[in-house]
């Protein structure tokens, strides 16, 4: 969280239930048969449930997932599993409350740790849990969340940290897979590599005998641009085909200007059409104007 927090969107300028339901049957239709809901933090909308209610019953539609910094997860999770919530990722970079608490300006380890061990308990399997490491924040600290594969069923993503507007990337900060597997390794020879599917975003492994696995996400040092099959519709209705590029296209402005669906698949496949082979490296995406990520949702 930035020093002076984050500007909020205007209501006006976010997505309506309806509008959001619409748009997401439109690229159901097409094919996309996985629809995440992630942040900001999407158990802040008041008719968060209703949203789930309704696309777990768009045709076509295999998994509804959700992105959660687990706050006020564990009250309302029960609620959003009986609305069609069928994966859910909970953002954590640290084990430390005090490293909490610096990272987010506030407390909430102890919740977002019971939000965890709700989903369990609702057979979330697994459930996964999202991991940014950053050199001397904590990369001393990959072991620790490896070893709550031990006795739960999760499977903790360990992310490159990668650059967006707002937090102050810095290659110094940035611990590669390879530095991170070979920590791993080191305390858990077991570990091994798991066959991926072709769109995964994840390196994925498993160490003998834990319940859990452990993933690897490498955006910056081993792209995995050519199976990425990801695209984004952000809470203000803007379009984006990468979540590196900087390129947005309206889908909110022509929808409430009355264009039809025909018309909105048009923007839609021109924009699908124009995404790039690969993005950018790391040192030029630092250079490159892009939303917070707080904005385009993980």
């Amino acid at each position: 969280m930035p020093a002076d927090g984050v500007e909020l969107t205007p209501s006006p300028q976010l997505l309506s239930r309806q509008e959001i339901v619409h748009l997401a049957d439109l690229f159901v239709s097409s094919g996309v048969s996985k629809i995440r809901l992630t942040g900001g933090e999407p158990t802040l909308r008041k008719d968060i449930v209703e949203i789930c209610s309704e696309l777990s019953e768009l045709k076509g539609l295999k998994t509804l997932a959700m992105t959660t910094n687990g706050i006020a997860l564990a009250r309302k999770l029960p609620k959003l599993k009986e609305s069609g919530l069928t994966c859910i990722n909970i953002s954590l970079d640290t084990l430390v409350p005090a490293k909490f608490e610096l990272m987010t300006r506030r407390k909430g380890l102890e919740r977002v740790m019971e939000s965890i061990d709700a989903a369990i308990d609702l057979g979330f399997d697994p459930v996964k849990v999202n991991c940014v490491i950053m050199r001397g924040f904590n990369d001393d600290e990959i072991c620790d969340f490896v070893d709550l594969t031990r006795e739960k069923p999760v499977n903790i993503r360990f992310i490159e940290f990668m650059p967006f507007d707002g937090n102050v990337w810095n290659v110094k900060k940035l611990v590669p897979y390879v530095e991170m597997l070979d920590q791993v390794v080191k305390k858990f020879p077991s570990l091994k590599r798991h066959k991926d599917h072709p769109s995964d975003t994840a390196k994925n492994f498993k160490i003998d005998g834990h319940r859990g696995t452990v993933s690897f996400i490498t955006s910056m040092t081993e792209h995995f641009c050519s199976g990425c099959n990801r695209l984004r519709l952000l809470a203000d209705g803007n379009f984006k085909v990468c979540l590196f590029g900087p390129s947005e296209v309206s889908l909110r402005d022509p929808l409430r200007c009355g264009a039809d669906d025909s018309e909105l698949m048009e923007i839609i496949g021109r924009s699908v059409k124009r995404k790039k082979a690969a993005h950018a490296g790391m040192f030029e995406l630092a250079k490159t104007a892009n939303r917070p990520m707080i904005h385009i949702g993980g």
